[in-house]
């Protein structure tokens, strides 16, 4: 057992709950539904925040690519639809592996697999990046090869080199943010993404009008901020004290037992780019239909516009795996399958909302970002479609987060491919390309595979068994004689960190 680790900090913990878990409990009453939405919230609330401020900050970007000119907006996109494929989903889904490791550790009382976890990752990360790496190098040539427009590869060439940096500050940022949410520990990301913000608009000021560089200086700019963002967080955690409770210094346990954080973070990986990759597919698709630069261009609004609209399932899907593997790693699964429920719950209203804004803002949308009619025109015919792609995005992303919590990640991967690749591709492709309907019928692809997917994410959240993801949390934190939980409640102060509570756990 640690509980050295966890004994240092008593001044950190509020009180012992010695109240067991009812095995009998099924249906769950008004006030812990409100009890378990009020947890949710705390948890979701400064995610959105720290979201909704990277979106603004990416909407920044754009904007300055929209306005430098239609041909270097088209070669930003397809720049940063390609460093989504190849580089940023890859992080992020590799990251997510330690998600349920960490939450259940978190649940069960194991405070050094949070660090050790942490650790890892990060190197897990820094190397997958030399792969990434050397394929950014050559996106000129491997677009050409696409047969795309050779202005917009040039461009988009140089864009994606000076966004090199980003892969270092992507491999920990990603995981420390999964570190500090496993601990209910959210606020501070909010903090870091704000100051990174206001750091990025001068930023893009200096180096895109005042030095000149125009589009070479988006691309700088977004790097620049980005790592900000992570020396402001880490300074920030550092000065706070926040790591003091599960932090242990690097040693050479980080190179060791790497078999579990690699067995969730493969398919983990393998879901998260299986979803990412089919969005950025559709701009590369662009590229092949007549004048591709206005597509390509109305892509990458659209992008943007479902990557805001993406914020708000997120950012549940984010919290309700962090409840999940805290409960699970807790030894409560009725409390874990309530979360679920008041989650899915959540991610129906979100979808029906999502899509009445899409239809709502379909006619002046497109003019925040350029001024360009054709490009406003592609955007207006397919934001209603984009719209109805929500009501089945929202219930999948959130399903999603469930099943990570239960550290089920193949389950989310096998998924994805089917809903995306075995129906989306073919009903885009064929709309697309053979029955004319354009760039429409991309998106109109996008619904069926968003609608599928749903559909399977949340028979499978329906039919989990939470008894059993119990049992198979304690195997995964090797938790089976754990005598202490560790969990948190919020304190009503979004600046301090969250109160350390201790429960004694049941034994089975």
């Amino acid at each position: 057992m640690e509980t050295s680790n966890i004994t240092s900090h008593t001044n950190l913990l509020s009180k012992i709950d010695l109240e067991k878990q009812n095995p009998n409990h099924i249906v769950p009453t008004i006030s812990e539904l409100k009890t378990e939405a009020r947890s949710l919230f705390s948890l979701a609330f400064p995610t959105i925040l720290a979201a909704l401020i990277l979106y603004a900050r990416s909407a920044i970007s754009m904007l300055f690519l929209g306005h430098i000119g239609e041909l270097e907006l088209a070669g930003g996109s397809l720049a940063i639809a390609f460093a989504n494929i190849t580089g940023y989903s890859v992080l992020a889904g590799l990251a997510l592996g330690m998600d349920p490791l960490c939450s259940q550790a978190f649940g069960a009382g194991k405070p050094t697999l949070l660090s050790l976890t942490l650790q890892r990752t990060v190197l897990f990360l820094l190397t997958s990046s030399l792969v990434i790496v050397a394929l950014w190098l050559n996106l000129g040539n491997i677009m050409i090869s696409l047969h795309q427009d050779p202005s917009i590869a040039s461009l988009a060439q140089t864009y994606i080199l000076f966004s090199i940096p980003d892969l270092l500050t992507n491999s920990i940022l990603n995981p420390l943010r999964i570190y500090l949410r496993a601990q209910g520990i959210t606020s501070p990301l909010t903090i870091a993404m704000l100051a990174g913000t206001i750091f990025h608009i001068p930023m893009n000021f200096l180096l895109v009008s005042y030095l000149g560089l125009g589009f070479i200086g988006v691309s700088m700019a977004a790097a620049a901020s980005n790592l900000f963002v992570v020396v402001f967080l880490v300074a920030y955690v550092w000065v706070k004290g926040l790591h003091e409770p599960t932090w242990t210094r690097p040693s050479s346990e980080c190179f060791k037992d790497w078999g579990p954080l690699v067995s969730l973070a493969i398919p983990s990986c393998v879901g998260v780019c299986l979803e990412w990759w089919w969005y950025e597919i559709m701009t590369v698709l662009c590229g092949l239909l007549i004048n591709p630069q206005t597509p390509v261009a109305a892509m990458g609004i659209l992008i943007q516009t479902t990557s805001l609209l993406y914020i708000f399932p997120s950012s549940v899907g984010f919290a309700v795996s962090t409840r999940v593997g805290n409960e699970l790693g807790s030894n409560r699964p009725d409390t874990a399958r309530l979360s679920a429920i008041v989650a899915v719950t959540f991610a129906g209203v979100m979808g029906m909302t999502a899509s009445a804004f899409a239809w709502g803002v379909s006619d002046v949308w497109g003019r925040i970002f350029t001024n360009d009619f054709d490009i406003i025109r592609l955007t207006a015919a397919a934001l209603p479609i984009l719209g109805l792609c929500e009501l089945g995005n929202c219930p999948q992303t959130v399903g999603c987060g469930v099943v990570r919590g239960t550290a089920r990640p193949s389950k989310a991967a096998n998924i994805n491919l089917g809903a995306f690749y075995l129906v989306g591709t073919p009903v885009a492709v064929g709309l697309t390309f053979w029955a004319g309907y354009g760039f429409c019928g991309l998106w109109i692809g996008l619904f069926a595979a968003q609608i599928c997917c749903a559909a399977m994410m949340l028979y499978v959240v329906a039919t989990t068994d939470w008894e059993g993801e119990a049992m198979r949390a304690r195997k995964l934190t090797c938790s089976e004689s754990v005598d202490v939980v560790i969990t948190t409640q919020s304190n009503g102060d979004l600046t301090e960190p969250l109160v350390y509570v201790v429960t004694v756990a049941a034994d089975n």
